[in-house]
Protein backbone atom coordinates (compact mmCIF):
# COMPACT_ATOMS: atom_id res chain seq x y z
CA UNK A 1 0.00 0.00 0.00
CA UNK A 2 1.21 3.67 -1.13
CA UNK A 3 2.80 5.51 2.00
CA UNK A 4 1.07 8.80 2.73
CA UNK A 5 4.31 10.63 2.74
CA UNK A 6 5.35 9.73 -0.10
CA UNK A 7 3.60 11.05 -3.50
CA UNK A 8 5.19 8.80 -5.66
CA UNK A 9 4.87 5.51 -3.86
CA UNK A 10 1.87 4.87 -6.16
CA UNK A 11 3.43 5.38 -9.55
CA UNK A 12 5.19 1.91 -11.85
CA UNK A 13 8.49 0.97 -10.84
CA UNK A 14 10.91 2.39 -12.86
CA UNK A 15 8.97 5.73 -13.73
CA UNK A 16 12.15 7.92 -12.92
CA UNK A 17 13.61 6.00 -16.39
CA UNK A 18 10.90 7.36 -19.25
CA UNK A 19 10.99 10.55 -17.27
CA UNK A 20 14.94 10.96 -17.98
CA UNK A 21 13.87 10.12 -21.25
CA UNK A 22 11.13 12.94 -21.37
CA UNK A 23 13.51 15.46 -20.28
CA UNK A 24 16.65 14.72 -21.91
CA UNK A 25 14.59 14.75 -25.18
CA UNK A 26 13.37 18.02 -24.45
CA UNK A 27 16.71 19.33 -24.26
CA UNK A 28 20.16 17.22 -23.95
CA UNK A 29 21.33 17.72 -20.01
CA UNK A 30 23.92 17.16 -17.68
CA UNK A 31 23.42 15.08 -14.41
CA UNK A 32 22.66 17.81 -12.13
CA UNK A 33 20.26 19.60 -14.86
CA UNK A 34 18.22 16.98 -14.73
CA UNK A 35 18.59 16.51 -10.92
CA UNK A 36 17.05 19.73 -10.59
CA UNK A 37 14.55 19.23 -13.73
CA UNK A 38 12.82 15.70 -12.05
CA UNK A 39 11.96 18.36 -9.24
CA UNK A 40 9.91 20.04 -11.05
CA UNK A 41 7.60 17.47 -11.62
CA UNK A 42 7.53 15.75 -8.38
CA UNK A 43 10.43 14.06 -7.81
CA UNK A 44 11.64 15.62 -4.44
CA UNK A 45 14.19 13.01 -3.22
CA UNK A 46 15.43 11.27 -6.11
CA UNK A 47 19.56 10.46 -4.47
CA UNK A 48 22.00 11.66 -7.00
CA UNK A 49 23.38 7.94 -7.18
CA UNK A 50 20.59 6.34 -8.12
CA UNK A 51 20.05 8.95 -11.18
CA UNK A 52 23.59 8.54 -12.42
CA UNK A 53 23.59 4.84 -12.16
CA UNK A 54 20.21 4.89 -14.42
CA UNK A 55 22.09 7.26 -16.64
CA UNK A 56 24.81 4.82 -17.17
CA UNK A 57 22.28 1.96 -17.51
CA UNK A 58 20.00 3.90 -19.86
CA UNK A 59 23.28 4.68 -22.02
CA UNK A 60 24.92 0.96 -21.86
CA UNK A 61 21.35 -0.03 -22.93
CA UNK A 62 21.27 2.24 -25.97
CA UNK A 63 18.50 4.81 -24.88
CA UNK A 64 20.84 7.47 -24.50
CA UNK A 65 24.32 8.26 -25.57
CA UNK A 66 26.53 10.72 -23.75
CA UNK A 67 29.30 13.25 -24.67
CA UNK A 68 31.76 15.40 -22.40
CA UNK A 69 30.97 19.28 -23.20
CA UNK A 70 33.10 22.25 -21.85
CA UNK A 71 31.59 24.52 -19.63
CA UNK A 72 31.78 28.09 -19.04
CA UNK A 73 32.26 27.69 -15.20
CA UNK A 74 33.54 24.71 -13.95
CA UNK A 75 34.90 21.44 -15.12
CA UNK A 76 33.72 19.70 -17.93
CA UNK A 77 30.26 18.08 -18.00
CA UNK A 78 28.89 14.58 -19.31
CA UNK A 79 25.51 15.88 -21.27
CA UNK A 80 23.28 12.88 -22.36
CA UNK A 81 21.15 12.97 -26.04
CA UNK A 82 18.13 10.81 -26.75
CA UNK A 83 19.07 8.02 -29.16
CA UNK A 84 16.65 6.67 -31.65
CA UNK A 85 16.02 3.41 -29.49
CA UNK A 86 15.85 5.55 -26.62
CA UNK A 87 12.88 7.66 -28.07
CA UNK A 88 11.42 4.62 -29.40
CA UNK A 89 11.74 3.10 -25.52
CA UNK A 90 9.66 6.64 -24.57
CA UNK A 91 6.82 6.37 -27.09
CA UNK A 92 6.55 2.69 -25.57
CA UNK A 93 5.84 3.71 -21.85
CA UNK A 94 3.96 6.56 -22.96
CA UNK A 95 1.54 3.86 -24.39
CA UNK A 96 1.56 1.94 -21.37
CA UNK A 97 1.20 5.09 -19.20
CA UNK A 98 -1.55 6.13 -20.99
CA UNK A 99 -3.46 2.78 -20.53
CA UNK A 100 -2.55 2.79 -16.90
CA UNK A 101 -4.45 6.08 -16.96
CA UNK A 102 -7.36 5.24 -18.62
CA UNK A 103 -7.49 1.75 -15.69
CA UNK A 104 -6.54 3.99 -12.93
CA UNK A 105 -9.62 6.55 -13.96
CA UNK A 106 -12.55 3.65 -14.53
CA UNK A 107 -11.07 2.58 -10.87
CA UNK A 108 -11.43 5.91 -9.26
CA UNK A 109 -14.45 6.76 -11.44
CA UNK A 110 -16.10 3.61 -9.57
CA UNK A 111 -14.90 4.33 -6.10
CA UNK A 112 -16.07 7.81 -6.28
CA UNK A 113 -19.97 6.29 -6.66
CA UNK A 114 -18.58 4.03 -4.12
CA UNK A 115 -17.61 6.74 -1.26
CA UNK A 116 -20.89 8.78 -2.36
CA UNK A 117 -23.06 6.17 -1.73
CA UNK A 118 -21.71 5.35 1.60
CA UNK A 119 -21.92 9.17 2.13
CA UNK A 120 -26.04 8.80 1.73
CA UNK A 121 -26.45 5.80 3.78
CA UNK A 122 -23.76 6.47 6.69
Amino acid sequence: MPRGDDPLAGLPRNFLRPCLLLMIGESPAYGYDLLERLREVGFSKVDPGLLYRSLRAMEQEGLVQSNWTGSEVGPPRRTYELSEEGLDWLHAWAGSLRETERTIGMFLGRYDTFTAATIRTG
